[in-house]
């Protein structure tokens, strides 16, 4: 399944990742070891946030994922989403 996996690194917390020199290595590894689809990074409300695209192929991995973001101070976030193509298959199943 396709899941929006949203990080947001309250501002201590983010100044104190972003200033660990593995910091870029940790979030490349992140993107390689999930293929993310997609990776983007903003600010949140003040915060920073880094958003990442994935495919979870069951929700075990939910902890696995999480984890090493909630040790650097993070809140972790994930919904389920939908390209266009994946609308367009359900709601032509749905209006059937």
């Amino acid at each position: 399944m396709r899941v929006l996996i949203r990080v947001i690194f309250p501002s201590e917390a983010g100044t104190r990742a972003v200033k660990d020199p593995n910091f870029i290595k940790n979030i490349q590894a992140f993107i390689d070891n999930y293929k993310a689809e997609a990776a983007y990074f903003t600010p949140s409300n003040g915060d920073r946030s880094a958003n990442f695209i994935i495919d979870m192929p069951s929700s075990d991995m939910m902890a696995t994922i999480a984890e090493p973001f909630f040790e650097m101070g993070a809140r972790v976030e994930m919904q389920p989403v939908m390209n266009f193509e994946d609308l367009k298959k359900g709601l032509s199943a749905a209006i059937k």
